[in-house]
């Protein structure tokens, strides 16, 4: 396939011909019929118990070289990274309606992977060693339906990623701290694994910060059952991070129409609730910064097959339930703007040199307070 380089993607001229053309006349339904897979779920049985042992089922560890994590933007020096263990699960990259699983083969849907991964998880790395698995991701169409084979297939990937969680825990330094991060798909099943793997185990105590992005997380529902307070300042570990980016003027009913019809961690329903709203501006909650705050967005050139990071070209407030608000005047980043106003597939280039300084920030407090 065309290596595009940060956001030219199969999953996203798909979403953006649909925005473009039959949102407005047909809404979610349309979406559904296109994107929702017309077959049977088929089960298929765990990875191996070794699976995750061969580098293969990587995209990124220690002992793998030009991984995309390693890509840095142009004008930016590599530095000697710290001394955390990272754990990045990468978002949706599959787009299928034969199957609910992507296969890990698949050549297609690993190169959206990657791409994926030089935008985001490359922002971690200089806080330390990033471990990316490759799993059976559920397919876009999993998240616009309430079939139960949208459920078997979230599980089936989940099991996938716990699989490679248990791995990382196993191989990785045990005196090095742990940041954990994911992004769509990949925050969803990062509040699972919080919830089974981490949440009242003594591996929460290496927890530097959880960052959930691009997934809502309930104040009142969710973050008990999580095992990790919000971050409420911006040097604080320990804590968990979240946010959603939006335009203005944003309209957030296609994820709060479903956020309210399900039911928190808690077991109590979410209808209502304020989700946590980081600024990754500043590294607290519901809080404003203007765009001279920004170190840095990373903006593609004209053929999309590299990015520089430019500084001080996109605000950011938490406003609402929880929805973090951009302005109107914004950079063109692309045309994969999702409807509503829904900068989502953007949510960690739009401050990525914020993020790699927040990362860094938690975990020199996290060292200083062992």
């Amino acid at each position: 396939m065309a290596r595009k380089f940060l956001y030219v993607v199969a999953t996203l001229i798909v979403l953006a011909i649909v925005a473009a053309f039959a949102y407005r006349l047909f809404g979610v339904a349309l979406l559904r019929r296109a994107m929702v897979p017309g077959v049977a779920f088929q089960g298929a049985p765990a990875v191996a118990g070794d699976a995750y042992a061969k580098r293969g089922m990587w995209f990124a560890r220690p002992g793998l070289t030009n991984t995309p994590v390693d890509w840095l933007p142009p004008g930016v020096a590599r530095t000697a990274p710290g001394n955390a263990e990272i754990f990045f699960i990468h978002p949706t990259s599959f787009v299928g309606t034969d199957r609910w699983n992507a296969a890990l083969d698949d050549g297609e849907t690993n190169g959206r992977a990657q791409v994926f991964l030089r935008g985001q998880a490359s922002a971690f790395a200089a806080a330390g060693r990033v471990w990316a698995p490759r799993y059976r991701q559920a397919t876009f169409g999993a998240f616009l339906t309430s079939e139960g084979a949208a459920t078997q297939a979230l599980d089936l990937a989940y099991r996938d990623v716990a699989a490679a969680f248990d791995r990382f825990v196993a191989e990785a330094d045990p005196k090095r701290p742990i940041i954990l991060a994911g992004h769509s798909q990949g925050a969803l099943h990062l509040t699972r694994l919080l919830r089974e793997k981490v949440a009242g185990t003594r591996l929460a105590r290496r927890i530097v910060a959880a960052y959930v992005v691009g997934w809502p997380v309930s104040r009142v529902t969710d973050l008990a059952a999580l095992g990790l307070p919000e971050c409420r300042g911006a040097e604080q570990a320990g804590c968990l991070l979240s946010w959603q980016s939006f335009a203005d003027p944003a309209d957030p009913s296609l994820i709060f129409d479903t956020y309210d019809a399900t039911t928190g961690f808690d077991g109590r329903s979410r209808a209502a609730t304020p989700m946590v709203c980081t600024n990754p501006l500043t590294g607290t909650p519901d809080a404003a910064a203007p765009a001279s705050a920004n170190l840095g967005t990373l903006v593609p050139d004209a053929a999309l097959t590299s990015a520089v990071l430019t500084p001080g070209l996109v605000p950011a407030r938490c406003e609402g339930r929880g929805i973090l608000s951009m302005g109107s005047e914004l950079p063109d980043l692309g045309p994969y703007v999702l409807p509503g106003n829904n900068w989502h597939v953007y949510d960690y280039s739009l401050f990525w040199a914020n993020v790699r300084a927040d990362a860094l920030r938690r975990l020199a407090t996290w060292e200083a307070a062992r």
